[in-house]
């Protein structure tokens, strides 16, 4: 690939994960190496268990910061997730300078960005800087126009109806 792009996943729809998640495992399968890195994520789901059986594709992910939502953080645990957050983009930046990286998935990065839980120019500036043949997407809601006019591909995934609407909680195997 000589020319990678940048797209963004965005919405108020489910989906936007699962749809990164499947073009990772359609880079890997043509043999990328494929890096994902889960901002303000931590628990276990479903597709980090098959993620794990596929050597090409490698994650980092979120820690408990202590709180259920980021509404609910105090402000020491919000310096705690911006600094384990900005730790984490410079590794995969480092990752991806290093070669190590041909797609790099930024999964849930929009909401970092949008709660000042990411350093905003470290990412704008790797963005606007990245290897000509890195692939990067980033997922997550209402993303800031800088970021749009950043990207080459903007999807967006929208909400009809979803059960968790009726309170039908996330399940195993489908939602998490």
């Amino acid at each position: 690939m000589k020319k990678g792009l940048i797209h963004i996943y965005c919405g108020d729809g489910k989906g936007k994960s699962t749809a990164a998640i499947g073009l990772a495992v359609r880079a890997a399968g043509r043999g990328f190496k494929v890096l994902i890195i889960q901002f303000l994520k931590d628990q276990k789901t479903g597709e980090l268990v098959s993620i794990a059986k596929i050597p090409e594709i490698s994650v980092l992910r979120g820690q408990d910061y202590g709180a259920a939502f980021t509404w609910q953080m105090t402000e020491q645990q919000k310096d705690n997730c911006r600094l384990h957050h900005n730790e984490m983009l410079k590794q995969g930046i480092t990752a991806v300078k290093t070669g190590q990286v041909d797609l790099l998935i930024l999964d849930e990065i929009i909401a970092a960005y949008n709660l000042n839980l990411v350093d905003h120019r470290l990412l704008t500036d790797f963005l606007t800087t990245k290897p000509e043949s890195l692939e990067v997407v980033l997922t997550g809601r209402d993303p800031a126009p800088e970021l749009v006019e950043i990207a080459d591909y903007v999807s967006e995934i929208k909400k009809i109806k979803h059960p968790f609407d009726q309170g039908i909680k996330a399940r195993k195997g489908i939602e998490n």
